[in-house]
């Protein structure tokens, strides 16, 4: 460890991060004494993304994290990030990590150690798989054939399955880490639920990588209306068992909020729940009082047919003029309420990607921890309702939760 001129590290950090071929991630955390950053976190990295690659930036206040895409060689974002006071920054490469911690105004502790991590961002390496692709469960789910190729037919599935089981595999693991999950064993299995499981491609999936990847004693119950899914989901589970020995998923038909389980889940998945039963899913969560919930809403008909029927508050009407941006309007501004109403209900939520907009337009998840109480008190609470004041909109999931 050295002591160097503070603003001589953090131009060398401005200079890592700048280096799109060898920066693997950068973290700002912390904070100065007598100070208080915009952001409680900030991280960087480059993307690869349809439209070429990106410097991803993503920033956390005290309750969610707000992701931006930006142009490589855009040094504004970099720069500003830099000029917060921020105590610790730690920056990966492919060959090194650094640290710069702030020990005064005009010094810092500097160390360079060799880095353990790849670089894996870009679409010509191998991108590790969670599950593979001839895992039995794909050829169970008809995602792969009896020899365990991947149908041609079936990759934007594939695809889906596989980002949904890294969000599942970072957001169990931080619950645990933080003690929101209690740590399962096979006498107390982790409940999980399913709601709106439909064919259970998410749910065999979720209970194959728990149990055989991560080695985490899961018992998984998928739920739909349909009792035709409930039978077709149970004869693949029957087969899958006789491939694998035991599978444990269980699955249930009936309604979200009347299906009757025999005891309370501890994470809540509702992945593509269309309209209002997405809310039906997380009013259930919150009356299970699940300590992580993971919500990918499908359609937002309800909202935006109030739009349609509500006059737009000055000076707004812009946005609602035009059918496609009102279509687009009533999908934020759903989403953005359940995230507001979770967190009145006791929940710290982030509002993250789910999968690329290529493979689905529908590619945004909900990710709640139950904290407990209300986040920020009161503050959460007015926010929401001078919300729904202005617009002059009745959510589905306030009214289910009994709030406004």
């Amino acid at each position: 460890m050295a002591s160097e001129p503070l603003p001589g590290a953090l131009d060398r950090v401005r200079t890592l991060v700048l280096d799109q071929e060898t920066l693997v991630k950068a973290v700002a955390s912390g904070r100065r004494q007598g100070t208080t950053p915009p952001w409680r976190r900030a991280e960087l990295r480059y993307v690869d993304l349809k439209a070429g690659r990106r410097l991803q930036v993503t920033t956390y206040d005290a309750t969610q994290a707000f992701t931006a895409n930006h142009p490589v060689g855009e040094t504004g974002v970099v720069d500003e990030l830099l000029e917060q006071p921020f105590a610790n920054w730690t920056v990966a490469t492919t060959t090194e990590v650094h640290q710069v911690q702030v020990r005064t105004p005009r010094t810092a502790n500097v160390t360079t150690r060799p880095s353990a991590q790849q670089q894996t961002r870009t679409h010509d390496k191998q991108k590790a798989r969670l599950l593979p692709e001839d895992d039995p469960v794909f050829v169970a789910l008809g995602i792969a054939d009896k020899d365990g190729r991947l149908k041609p037919s079936r990759q934007a599935k594939y695809r889906q399955v596989e980002e949904f089981l890294r969000l599942l595999d970072t957001a169990i693991d931080d619950a645990l880490r933080a003690g929101a999950l209690r740590r399962p064993t096979v006498e107390e299995p982790l409940r999980i639920v399913d709601l709106g499981c439909g064919n259970g491609y998410l749910t065999f999936a979720a209970q194959r990588y728990l149990t055989a990847v991560k080695g985490i004693p899961v018992v998984v119950t998928g739920v739909d209306v349909k009792e035709q899914s409930r039978d077709h989901n149970r004869a693949v589970a029957r087969e899958l068992g006789r491939v694998i020995g035991h599978c444990d998923a269980e699955f249930v038909a009936g309604t979200i909020s009347e299906a009757v389980l025999p005891e309370p889940p501890e994470v809540v998945l509702a992945l593509h729940a269309c309209d209002t039963a997405t809310d039906d899913a997380l009013a259930r969560a919150v009356a299970w009082a699940a300590p992580l919930v993971l919500a990918a809403p499908c359609c937002h008909h309800d909202i935006a047919a109030q739009l349609r029927n509500t006059p737009t508050p000055a000076p707004y009407a812009m946005l609602t003029r035009h059918g496609i941006l009102r279509e687009r309007l009533a999908d934020t501004l759903t989403d953005a309420l359940r995230a507001s109403l979770l967190r009145i209900s006791g929940y710290r939520v982030d509002v993250v990607q789910f999968v690329e907009s290529q493979h689905t337009p529908r590619n945004t998840m909900l990710r709640a921890v139950r904290t407990g109480g209300p986040v920020e008190g009161g503050a959460v609470r007015s926010e929401y309702d001078d919300m729904v004041a202005a617009w002059g909109i009745r959510p589905r999931l306030g009214e289910l939760l009994g709030v406004g």
